[in-house]
């Protein structure tokens, strides 16, 4: 069902890889609960519909993509869901909100059906792929760092060297010694075994606890948030949320896609030009936005933390599977995952790393030619800088065709990719983003 063989894995490997990127991205059930919870969504409720989403679009990329990568709530989206949907209109309540994110899911399924998106990995430029892989590579080893406080905020020039002495520090240095060492010695699992050994030393030293037990039982005491798809449609006709729609729509196409694209290159699973399965790949993410809108959470994305579990030999979707059961344990395992996850410290080390492999796509790009490498180049600057996946691929599809008309090159653009430059170029301007 896998094609293990055929792909160059093993079930041992996959189940590993799974494992570790499970480990890399289970900040997402503590973090997005945490967040929406500022909308006056309760916090058992986007637990337990942060785990539904990410099991219904985890399996079905698992089972019928076949790729190893992890679909969840997405980070940015779910800000976004919280600042500026729900927290700039009075009249707008978290239910309205979920409304429409159900629309906005509705919405990507249709365009998931259609070639549409599978056109759209086709049309964009190799260049501005490398510079996406090398881009979100650099964004991810960058908050590895920050969420371990190796790099510290400062007052006139944004970031410095924080501070090598606290605990959080120290681990994340133990870590990221480890496995750099074992990945070198090419010891199978490395990843993984760092995250294993930093949490060990995390525990002994007393900086990792289960106070609050292990075990808890999910809930949702809301029941279900958008019950009735007309009501839903209603009311993002009723309250005018266009632009909210618009703005989910588009910033889920381009994470997930980039991302995609990204992992798949990672993994040599492109073929030439072309992500095989694409349309059952993109599907994943639109059916898991539809149904976590239904339980209570906001949109999803494919998680480019899933390049830890490439990077660890995930080539199937066996280690999207595992990653999917690992997220259903995990419902039951509440203090436990929340006291792992709480430690970015035992998570980061693999964050840096991953970061580190995924900057080869910067030799792939065409340096040598000014039109070519300066979109690229301002996707890989503008990602980490942001904080935003998406705004470093709007810059680099804007400047693309721009530099390409200048030379009179226009015929050598794809047409969706002028539409998108457009579509980009009015939501930097005019939307949240």
């Amino acid at each position: 069902m896998f094609k293990l063989q055929e792909n160059g894995t093993t079930a041992k490997r996959e189940i590993v890889a799974g494992i570790t990127t499970f480990f890399t991205m289970v900040y997402i059930v503590v973090v997005n609960p945490m967040i929406l919870q500022s909308a006056g969504v309760p916090f058992d409720q986007v637990f337990t519909a942060t785990i539904i989403a990410t099991i219904a679009g985890t399996l079905w990329m698992g089972l019928l993509a076949n790729y190893p990568i992890a679909i969840a709530p997405g980070m940015g989206l779910n800000v976004y869901f919280t600042v500026s949907v729900v927290g700039a209109h009075e009249n707008i309540s978290y239910m309205t909100a979920f409304s429409a994110v159900f629309v906005a899911g509705l919405l990507f399924i249709i365009l998931s059906l259609t070639p549409f998106r599978e056109k759209l990995i086709e049309a964009i430029p190799n260049n501005l792929k490398q510079g996406i892989t090398a881009g979100i590579g650099l964004f991810i080893a960058f908050i590895g760092l920050r969420m371990t406080g190796l790099i510290a905020d400062h007052p006139d020039n944004l970031v410095q060297l924080g501070d090598l002495h606290s605990p959080q520090a120290l681990l994340a240095l133990l870590g990221l010694a480890v496995t750099i060492v074992l990945m070198v010695l090419k010891v199978n699992g490395a990843l993984f075994i760092g995250m294993v050994v930093t949490g060990a030393v995390a525990y002994f030293t007393g900086h990792l606890s289960f106070d609050n037990g292990l075990l808890s039982f999910p809930s949702l005491p809301e029941g279900l948030t958008v019950s009735n798809p007309i009501t839903a449609f209603s009311d993002v006709l009723e309250h005018g949320l266009y632009a909210v729609v618009f703005s989910f729509l588009l910033v889920t196409i381009f994470d997930t896609t980039g991302t995609m694209i990204a992992v798949a290159q990672q993994a040599g699973l492109m073929k030439g030009e072309k992500m095989p399965r694409a349309r059952q790949a993109l599907l994943a993410d639109s059916v898991a936005t539809s149904v976590g809108s239904v339980f209570g959470t906001s949109p999803t994305s494919a998680y480019i933390e899933s390049s830890t579990g490439v990077a660890a030999g995930g080539r199937t979707g066996l280690t999207a599977v595992v990653i999917a059961v690992l997220f259903a344990l995990a419902a039951f395992f509440g203090p436990v995952v929340s006291a792992v996850s709480g430690l970015s410290a035992i998570t980061a080390p693999a964050l840096i790393i991953v970061g580190c492999l995924m900057m080869e796509s910067v030799a792939k790009i065409d340096w040598k030619n000014l039109d070519e490498a300066f979109p690229a180049f301002l996707i890989i600057l503008s990602m980490p800088l942001t904080s935003s996946i998406s705004t470093g691929i709007a810059l680099g599809f804007i400047s693309y065709p721009l530099l390409k008309m200048v030379q009179g090159k226009f015929r050598q653009v794809h047409p969706l990719v002028y539409l998108f430059a457009v579509l980009f170029f009015y939501q930097l301007m005019f939307l949240p983003h």
